[in-house]
């Protein structure tokens, strides 16, 4: 279906070639300008030209779902999951849909941790100005005055953000499996001060301005008919340009750039800046850390930056799966053996829960998570955070 829409719409360019190769030596230039196009042409850029525009909802009662009482997504009037290919053959534009809906699930989770966790969202940089790119952290009221615990949880790479273990998973399964909600609860009602770190808000994305080319004509000394041929090459560009442009962005998509959040352009600065501003200044005399996925990288980088002072307050720390690696981040001795006693990296396996899990890197034990899919269920068990140890459960399912 495809290659013959395709051909449809490269139909009138290779005519228009046929016609200008019957003509004149006068003629290559056009020749070269559309064998130059038609290299260029992506035919699966070309397809765009029959989506249906790219305007979703920005609700979920929009989309026609709703979180059950289960805390599962499903369709308000047939009570079904979530559907991916919502249009048969149109993957891009169901990949956008499918953005579109991640987008609105991360800030309901944001309202649930305000609302149903009591967190509150504070600004980042704490000295911000009114007109700069800004982010946030979640803290609970005691975050900086409990004087006995404080948990620290931070996320993986992508398009998680505050209170996220993974998108997919909130989508497919449900709150539970995919958000921070459960361990933020179960660390409040045992007494924890409890910080949420958002590593990924890392910039703001704003429209890109238009750049306005002066016509040379209004700035050139040079001969009229210099000029003035000048001009018509610059026409002739254009509109080839604007001619391909028609078919690689049918949708019209707004160009973006990016403005970066001081201090906090990275998920490693983020985890540094946090620390600084917030962790320090806690009363707890145990932190305790739990970090999945990219979130291990960050806490490994924030301990080579901040060495002692992490050694002083952290009692113990969780990895989830973490993609840290002590070697290329050049963690010093020192550092490797603090790892070996105080911090435990739950990894996918076959193997039952807690199994010691064989590592290449001379840093902190391994052990099974009791699932092989990458952040299945990692959901608390039946022990607490005790002393210098982490014993959260992480995998046991309920």
């Amino acid at each position: 279906m495809s290659i013959s829409l395709s051909s449809l719409i490269l139909l009138p360019i290779w005519i228009s070639m046929a016609q200008i190769l019957q003509g004149g030596p006068d003629e290559k230039e056009k020749t070269t300008a559309l064998k130059d196009l038609l290299s260029r042409i992506d035919l699966d850029e070309l397809m765009k030209k029959d989506e249906p525009p790219l305007d979703f909802p920005d609700t979920l009662e929009g989309f026609e779902y709703a979180f059950n009482e289960k805390g599962q997504l499903r369709h308000i009037k047939t009570g079904e999951p979530f559907v991916f290919n919502y249009r048969e053959d149109l993957h891009r534009w169901n990949q956008k849909r499918y953005e579109a809906l991640g987008e609105i699930i991360t800030k309901y989770v944001y309202e649930l941790l305000e609302k149903d966790c009591n967190l509150k969202k504070i600004s980042i940089p704490v000295d911000a100005t009114e007109s700069e790119p800004k982010s946030f952290i979640f803290m609970s009221e005691d975050a900086l005055t409990n004087p006995q615990k404080l948990m620290v949880l931070i996320h993986g790479s992508g398009v998680v953000r505050a209170g996220q273990w993974a998108r997919r998973l909130i989508i497919n399964e449900d709150l539970d499996s995919g958000t921070q909600i459960p361990f933020i609860k179960r660390a409040m009602d045992e007494g924890y001060g409890v910080i949420v770190l958002n590593p990924n808000e890392n910039y703001i994305e704003v429209e890109k301005p238009k750049i306005h080319v002066q016509s040379s004509s209004d700035s050139s000394d040079e001969p009229a008919e210099k000029r003035e041929r000048k001009d018509k090459v610059s026409k002739e560009i254009k509109k080839r340009r604007d001619f391909y442009e028609k078919y690689r962005n049918p949708q019209r998509e707004k160009e973006t750039m990016q403005l970066y959040i001081r201090e906090n352009g990275s998920p490693e600065e983020h985890a540094v800046y946090v620390w600084d501003h917030f962790i320090t200044q806690s009363a707890a005399e145990n932190v305790f850390f739990v970090a999945h996925s990219y979130g291990g990288l960050a806490f490994v980088e924030l301990m080579i930056q901040r060495e002692a002072d992490v050694k002083s307050k952290v009692t113990a720390v969780a990895l989830t799966d973490s993609v840290h690696n002590v070697w290329h981040q050049e963690a010093g001795k020192t550092i490797r053996e603090w790892m070996r006693e105080n911090c435990c990296n739950w990894v996918s396996s076959s193997e039952p829960l807690d199994t010691s899990v064989e590592s290449m890197l001379p840093d902190c034990p391994r052990v099974s998570a009791g699932k092989q899919l990458h952040l299945k269920k990692f959901i608390p068990g039946e022990t607490s955070l005790q002393d210098r140890k982490v014993i959260y459960s992480y995998g046991k399912t309920s």
